[in-house]
């Protein structure tokens, strides 16, 4: 008898570990085809395509798309590029989707600036603005709150300049979890933020005024953790 009920407790227990490692695993979020999973919030038809394999963005109008339900605890990879100088865009994590004076909603943003918006952004003087490497940083929008692990005011800026100009993939990679986000670009991790006021909600790509694409954008959902209905984005009704 002890050693059946040993069989079917270790039977189990090995069924168990299967099954949580089969669950790890990553999906698309974007297939590559058409817009399945995405809901336009205050863009526009024409903003939105799909093209060999590449999410097509035009930048205009300014604005969001959503996942069509909310996320907790992730692993998020993609890869996007800038096909002008200077192009601004960027993607909101455990995110509203409401938009906030009738652009961009609240959420964590992990920025997406091409390398020339500094030199586009320069003082009356000349000199270049106290920006640190924009194109990786982290911080809440729209309201929400968090704490910078590399400091450039409430943002938190990359340790490292990795992102490749116009025209050129890169690759982040985005550890989302319990209210911390760690961001690795092109292969190397280079930046942190913690504490983020909401820890549930929706993904949201953004259109800031210059076209960018993305592919190859897939999602590993992890164990549920510290979400509540105190931090989690409220539910849209066709969620």
């Amino acid at each position: 008898l002890t050693y059946a009920l040993l069989l079917v407790l270790g039977t189990s227990l090995f069924w168990n570990r299967t099954s949580v490692a089969q669950e790890l695993t990553f999906r698309d979020l974007f297939n590559g085809k058409d817009l399945s999973g995405w809901i336009d919030v205050n863009t526009s038809p024409e903003t939105w395509s799909v093209r060999d394999g590449m999410l097509i963005c035009t930048g205009l109008p300014i604005g969001v798309m959503r996942s069509d339900r909310q996320y907790e605890n992730f692993i998020l990879e993609v890869e996007w590029r800038h096909m002008q100088p200077g192009g601004n865009s960027g993607m909101f994590l455990w995110c509203d989707a409401v938009p906030k004076a009738g652009r961009l909603p609240t959420g964590m943003e992990v920025q997406m600036l091409e390398l020339d918006w500094v030199n586009q952004h320069k003082n009356d003087d000349g000199t270049l603005p106290p920006i640190a490497y924009v194109h990786g940083e982290l911080f809440g929008a729209g309201g929400m709150t968090a704490t910078p692990d590399n400091p450039r005011g409430n943002r938190s800026k990359s340790l490292e300049n990795r992102c490749l100009g116009v025209g050129q993939w890169n690759k982040y990679v985005v550890v989302a979890v319990d209210g911390t986000v760690k961001l690795s670009v092109n292969g190397k991790f280079v930046n942190g933020i913690r504490n983020a006021s909401y820890k549930k909600g929706y993904i949201c790509l953004e259109s800031e005024g210059k076209e960018i694409h993305f592919r190859n954008m897939r999602i590993m959902e992890l164990p549920p953790g510290l979400a509540d209905e105190t931090n989690t984005a409220p539910l849209l009704e066709d969620s």
